[in-house]
């Protein structure tokens, strides 16, 4: 929990974390507290089942998506402190994680600026919903036992200086248009064509897609999709086979039932404040 000094004139904000997407993986404290807010701002990739979750809440979209118009980061912290000067429960609604490439810190350092109290409430990654989606570890006894989280710089003039962190097991977020010179990068400095790959496209989601792989062949290219792309590249991707009779009912499958959840889950809450 993160905390500073409360103006008398300004409400309180929450960072909340929205998870992977599904609506039904966001944490019980995130649930209640979306049941409770006057106002939240959102990310683009935000669902529908999720924002179900505070019917009674005032609803502003501060999205930011690669290539489409987006929300600028200034606006989004102005927002946050105007609209904590007007409510005394805002929520700034992420997807994920919020200090996980989030850009908390800004937003942070802008309501504290204010005096502005801020609770930052955790989300579960794309990461960890990815490996538990695919029902494939990131590491493995003996053979991976650490693993990195990175993003490819948005800057094209740094892309010659970015590196590959050092781990056994690495994960790209947003890694769609930038995984084929991911692979590239790594089979020149010394990986295996064989490495295994898996990339999960709208984790968690009822258009999920799950295509595996190895190094050697996504470094032909790969053509992204419509949503998000996790990449995770590394020994232990390989190290099981998941049977596919054993595997779950499809997501488009219980996404009714998420959707039935919904709003049993903003009674709940709402009973409970």
């Amino acid at each position: 929990m993160i905390m500073s000094t409360t103006h008398s004139t300004y409400g309180k904000v929450w960072l909340i974390g929205a998870g992977p997407g599904a609506a039904d993986l966001i944490t019980v404290r995130g649930a209640r507290l979306l049941a409770q807010a006057e106002v939240v701002l959102h990310d683009a990739l935000v669902t529908d089942d999720m924002l179900a979750l505070c019917p009674q809440a005032i609803k502003i979209a501060v999205g930011k998506r690669c290539g489409q118009l987006s929300t600028a980061q200034a606006f989004i912290n102005k927002q946050l402190i105007d609209q904590a000067a007007k409510f005394s429960r805002v929520v700034r609604l992420k997807g994920g994680d919020p200090m996980l490439f989030g850009r908390a810190d800004e937003e942070l350092r802008a309501l504290e600026a204010h005096g502005i109290c801020v609770e930052v409430v955790p989300g579960i990654t794309a990461a960890l919903a990815a490996a538990a989606s695919t029902q494939q570890p990131l590491t493995q006894r003996g053979v991976a036992r650490s693993v990195a989280f990175f993003t490819s710089s948005t800057a094209p003039e740094l892309h010659a200086q970015e590196s590959m962190p050092d781990a056994d097991t690495l994960v790209q977020y947003m890694g769609g248009k930038e995984a084929a010179r991911t692979a590239q990068r790594l089979l020149a400095q010394g990986k295996p064509t064989s490495t295994p790959v898996i990339m999960v496209e709208n984790c968690s989601r009822s258009n999920e897609r799950v295509h595996r792989l190895n190094l050697g062949q996504l470094a032909q290219g790969w053509e992204a999709g419509q949503g998000p792309v996790l990449v995770m590249i590394g020994e232990a991707l390989g190290q099981r086979s998941v049977r596919r009779d054993l595997e779950p009912a499809s997501k488009a499958d219980t996404q009714a039932e998420v959707q039935a959840n919904a709003q049993a889950n903003v009674n709940r809450t709402q009973e409970a404040a």
